[in-house]
């Protein structure tokens, strides 16, 4: 008898790792391996989901027209080219099984989002990767892997774990340079914390070939409801809403996601307090001779002698009961991703590792 088989792609899947929520022995632990909005819920959010919590026996919309308003009215888009997700990742899943399959490329870069050779399998298609350079993305180095094979780019800007940015100037000059059969995904989940940066919106509403995908998760305070949303071309917005379920979101995703969206003062709130502690913080591990880039993130990348300095830190911190993310399965085994937390949490952190220090001296 033959065995039953999966699809091609499948069993290359690693399994998805997420962050510790818990240390032994600790019952305040700082949880900042996530990336998760220190502020919390959006109190509008709060309030909607609680209102649509008793309405939970009733189908919500399969055409999200409310959600997708209130997103085109606060960010100045067209809502008939906004589809709605599972978070961003199932937009991403959209178009990686919309648009490639068994035979095809999808180029990513090395520090990349870690679904994106995930999503690449589930399509059955060979994932390329693409060295960055000094933690940028090079946009030189994803044009010359580009083949007659390339369907698709994904590319996260600002980029995780690195926090790094691909100027403006550069995104266009790898949106000119990809031929049109090729589609770019600019994959913007932390876009709200990056100053004076639409996301790539402005390419993916002149583009033919160009995607821009944003969450609730980060700044927003709802990565526990799991909703995102791409906004594109008409043509390609239509393609994957072909394969959209049309329940994928609840009827509380969605009062939460319209309340949050339209409580933009929130928004400059929690940006204005990560851009303050995230200067803080880089400026402390600095002072420490830790590495770290400038982020445009809510997060940052510390960058130890070596792997096993990053342990020692990272022992450090789980002691004083607070989490970070390790990050050697994005090529960073001398990582560490710290998540901005607000002042009093920044300043744990600080002292932990000023502690780690001075005993290590």
């Amino acid at each position: 008898m033959t065995p039953i088989q999966p699809q091609p792609g499948i069993m290359e899947i690693a399994l998805y790792q997420g962050g510790k929520s818990q240390i032994a022995g600790h019952h305040d632990v700082l949880k900042l391996s996530s990336n998760e909005n220190p502020l919390g819920v959006p109190p509008l959010a709060a309030q909607a989901i609680a209102d649509a919590a008793m309405g939970s026996h009733r189908y919500p919309s399969t055409d999200h027209a409310e959600l997708r308003a209130a997103i085109a009215d606060v960010h100045g888009l067209e809502a008939e080219r906004i589809i709605c997700g599972v978070g961003s990742d199932e937009v991403l899943q959209f178009v990686t099984q919309a648009f490639a399959g068994p035979g095809d490329g999808i180029i990513m870069t090395r520090h990349g989002f870690s679904m994106y050779p995930i999503l690449t399998h589930m399509a059955g298609a060979t994932p390329v990767t693409v060295d960055e350079a000094d933690r940028i993305v090079d946009v030189d180095a994803i044009l010359g892997a580009v083949t007659d094979r390339t369907r698709i780019v994904l590319l996260t800007n600002p980029g995780n774990p690195t926090g790094t940015r691909l100027s403006d100037a550069e995104l266009l000059r790898l949106a000119d340079g990809l031929p049109q059969d090729v589609i770019l995904v600019i994959d913007a989940a932390y876009a709200e914390y990056a100053e004076g940066y639409d996301g790539g919106a402005a390419l993916a509403a002149s583009r033919p070939n160009v995607l821009m995908t944003r969450t609730f998760s980060k700044i927003y305070g709802l990565g526990g409801l799991r909703i995102g949303w791409g906004y594109g071309p008409q043509e390609m917005i239509d393609v994957l809403t072909r394969i959209r379920q049309p329940f994928n979101l609840s009827v509380v995703q969605l009062a939460a996601a319209e309340a949050a969206v339209r409580d933009q003062d929130w928004v400059r709130t929690c940006a204005d307090l990560n851009a303050e502690q995230r200067a803080r913080l880089t400026g402390a591990l600095r002072q420490l001779g830790i590495a770290c880039d400038d982020s445009d993130c809510n997060f940052v990348l510390a960058r130890f002698a070596d792997a096993d300095e990053a342990a020692a830190a990272d022992a450090a911190l789980q002691d004083a009961g607070i989490l970070v993310r390790r990050v050697a399965g994005y090529g960073f085994p001398e990582g560490l991703r710290i998540t901005v937390g607000d002042k009093d949490g920044t300043g744990r952190v600080i002292a932990a590792l000023t502690q780690w220090r001075e005993v290590g001296k």
